[in-house]
């Protein structure tokens, strides 16, 4: 089966073809332009390159955040757009399920998939080695998420707020790549179709951990 994934929850828009687990192609762009101008050709330049056809495709994929609640918005619209023309399943993946996919073959416990909020906020995902959920999502200050952590032993840490507060974090090891690969939504979305979490395309809907910046300033000012 043939899995189109996009992840557009972070600066790169990045999307991929995969048959089952195996990637086939991936293409990522990070130009400075909103995902709104670059993820339909960037798909069309996918599909070309690959000598596929979206007709070729059985299932789709997509991060629905944390990240930026813009491109968020862009990537499920694109995804549900799609899903309802070809007839298709979706499965949705957060941004910190996509990072904790960076870590293959290694040997480690736990992992710790940070995506830096800013103002020492971060999310946090705390998975182990098979990719499952320990904790529920984290949108804290850092120095929270830090007590959080302390009763998990042999972290790998992956994403850029680990990167960001490598210090506080004690982090003297190699810190994975922390961009978010479309080709690891791909993989995680297998993972989930084989265990039948897949959804339609009106019930796909963000994963919002905290306010936007737009609504958190209005309610702040009253």
């Amino acid at each position: 089966m043939k899995i189109l994934s996009i992840s557009t929850s972070s600066n790169i828009a990045s999307v991929s073809i995969s048959e089952n687990e195996d990637c086939i192609l991936e293409l990522n762009i990070n130009n400075n332009k909103t995902h709104s101008e670059t993820l339909i050709p960037l798909i069309d330049k996918l599909f070309h390159e690959s000598n596929l056809k979206l007709s070729d495709i059985g299932l789709m994929a997509c991060d629905i955040g944390p990240g930026s609640f813009t491109g968020i918005r862009i990537g499920i619209s694109s995804v549900k757009a799609i899903a309802q023309s070809l007839d298709i399943p979706i499965v949705d993946v957060s941004s910190l399920e996509a990072l904790a996919y960076n870590i293959q073959n290694e040997n480690f416990k736990t992992i710790c998939s940070l995506i830096d909020a800013r103002n020492n906020q971060v999310y946090c995902g705390i998975f182990d080695n098979n990719y499952d959920l320990l904790e529920n999502y984290l949108a804290d200050d850092i120095i929270a998420v830090q007590k959080t952590l302390q009763k998990y032993e042999n972290i790998i840490y992956v994403g850029d707020g680990a990167i960001v507060h490598k210090d506080l974090l004690n982090i003297n090891g190699f810190i994975y790549e922390n961009d978010i690969h479309a080709k690891n939504i791909g993989k995680c979305a297998y993972n989930k179709y084989k265990n039948n979490k897949t959804k339609t395309a009106d019930s796909l809907t963000p994963l919002y951990l905290r306010k936007s910046q737009a609504e958190r300033m209005k309610q702040k000012n009253g």
